[in-house]
């Protein structure tokens, strides 16, 4: 039986530490760390993440911002609030909520993000940083991926690395993040041929593809770290990630459950990114 990675003690623990870390920055500086969430139209899970963030933001210290705007907002207004939120010195980390409606061409906006304050690190910039090894931001959810990996304890450098999924959130990023620990890394989508035979020489496997329990245990090598990035809401209303957790966790070393697994770090590296960006003010 694998040993669950549990995201929420982890996510937790790095939450407690940023505390500290803030409280510290702020008697020396004056300084507090202030995340702006825009947040177009009223879709129900956005609307979900949001409240989590400003939750962590009280928790962790930080100055909150929300900014609801209705679903009809024009992409020039939007622009000019980003644009605002750029030059507010109060705010040093800016956060647009995904997705945004039709009307509003999305690269268009995380492309307006001042790279020194884009802690999702979407901004064209950080992706290029991330690409050479050299990010302002690694983005949220790839970041909080490396920490879970990283507390199993095991070394990355020679390892094969299987990526299931290559969307530029996920699949793209955490690639790259295993390259940089010289890691030997497979990316697998929709095309690739005879998906199980890749994915079960992984020591390292990580599901992106928002596909409930496709991963299924003949998939998976015996003893690997087995990663679930996927929320998918199955139709009695209960969550199940991308991975077959219970046939999966009689096989894996280690395993994130959904929820509880990679969910709760996102959030948790978001305000890390965002104190790392009032730091950069100095």
């Amino acid at each position: 039986m694998s040993v669950i990675i549990d995201g929420n003690k982890i996510a937790q623990d790095i939450r407690r530490s940023v505390r500290e870390e803030t409280l510290v920055f702020k008697e020396k500086t004056g300084i507090v760390p202030g995340l702006a969430v825009v947040l177009v139209g009223e879709d129900p899970a956005s609307q979900v993440y949001v409240g989590r963030k400003a939750k962590a933001c009280a928790e962790v210290g930080f100055l909150s911002r929300e900014y609801k705007l209705p679903a009809d907002t024009s992409e020039e207004e939007l622009l000019r609030l980003i644009n605002d939120l750029n030059h507010d010195q109060f705010i040093h980390g800016i956060l647009v909520q995904l997705p945004l409606p039709r009307q509003i061409a999305t690269d268009k906006i995380i492309a307006a993000i001042d790279p020194h304050k884009d802690v999702d690190g979407f901004n064209p910039y950080n992706v290029g940083g991330l690409v050479t090894g050299s990010p302002l931001f690694v983005p949220c959810t790839p970041r909080g991926i490396m920490e879970l990996i990283a507390r199993t304890g095991i070394t990355l450098s020679g390892k094969d690395a299987v990526v299931v999924g290559r969307s530029n959130i996920v699949g793209k990023p955490i690639a790259l993040l295993l390259l940089a620990q010289n890691a030997t890394v497979t990316i697998c989508h929709s095309k690739t041929k005879d998906l199980p035979a890749v994915t079960s020489r992984a020591d390292v496997l990580i599901a992106a593809v928002g596909k409930a329990r496709m991963i299924t245990a003949d998939m998976v090598k015996e003893g690997a770290v087995v990663i679930d990035v996927g929320v998918n809401r199955l139709d009695n209303g209960k969550l199940a990630g991308d991975v077959a957790f219970d046939e999966v966790a009689a096989k894996a070393g280690y395993i994130t459950p959904v929820p509880g697994g990679v969910g709760p770090m996102t959030i948790a590296m978001l305000m890390k990114n965002t104190l790392d960006a009032a730091k950069m003010t100095r």
